[in-house]
């Protein structure tokens, strides 16, 4: 059942999905303070009426629901059209959080769930949308080169230099974005973080770990070289020449 808090702010919905109806209800109340129209839903199905009838600027999901849990809700959005997502991940579950950040979640926040910290991590997500909408309605931007591999950092496109588009998800688009900005520096951890998830996120040095991994698969080269460098006990540097055009 889909259930409605009223809230100052007429134009940002979000929607909380939790199966737990007192924690739906204490988040929605809080967020409803702060300026928000606050859909909640207890279930997949609940959430997927909810976005048919209506635009959301965010979802908050939680992980561990009984049925079809968190985790494969966000797996059968499309991540095109559908809202920035939070999942809510009991602390301690790695797993989620890497899993979760893998498939296309903007950020995390561990249950039991501090309401001041989602209500930051909320407001950083929007404020990232909201730019990068702004920048998508501006003029194509030039294209990133790099050893013979094209980057397109507005319609998030890459291409191999035998112009194959390579599908990128949302993180490995962002974390590649960032090492190709910074070309032949060496950045840590906690830097890549911050540059492909915003200042708000927890640092989680294992999901940068994860996401390096898949994208050197997705740029192996023939001559074995790789264009991303672990620089040991510093970080990582993204070795090739790049130039803008």
């Amino acid at each position: 059942m889909l259930q409605t808090t009223q809230a100052v702010d007429l134009e940002t919905r979000l929607l909380v999905v939790d199966d737990d109806p007192g924690i739906r209800e204490l988040t929605a109340e809080f967020l409803s303070s702060h300026g928000y129209l606050v859909d909640t839903a207890a279930d997949g199905a609940a959430m997927r009426d909810a976005m048919a009838t209506r635009d959301y600027a965010l979802i908050v999901l939680d992980v561990m629901m009984p049925g079809e849990d968190g985790l494969s809700i966000l797996r059968s959005l499309d991540r095109d059209t559908s809202p920035p997502v939070i999942i809510l991940s009991v602390i301690g579950e790695e797993v989620d959080k890497i899993v979760g950040l893998e498939m296309g979640a903007d950020d995390y926040v561990a249950k039991p769930a501090n309401p001041r910290e989602l209500l930051a991590r909320i407001r950083s997500v929007l404020r990232r949308n909201q730019l990068g909408e702004r920048r998508a309605g501006a003029p194509p931007r030039a294209w990133w080169r790099f050893a013979g591999w094209r980057l397109d950092p507005v319609g998030r496109e890459l291409i191999d230099p035998d112009d194959v588009v390579i599908n990128l998800s949302d993180g490995e688009f962002r974390l590649l974005l960032a090492l190709v900005e910074n070309p032949r520096r060496i950045l840590s951890r906690d830097q890549l973080l911050d540059m492909s998830r915003g200042m708000n996120a927890e640092h989680f040095d294992r999901a940068i770990d994860v996401q390096i991994s898949r994208l050197r698969r997705k740029l192996d080269r023939s001559d074995g070289e790789e264009l991303i460098r672990t620089v040991r006990n510093e970080g990582y540097m993204f070795v090739a020449d790049v130039a803008r055009r």
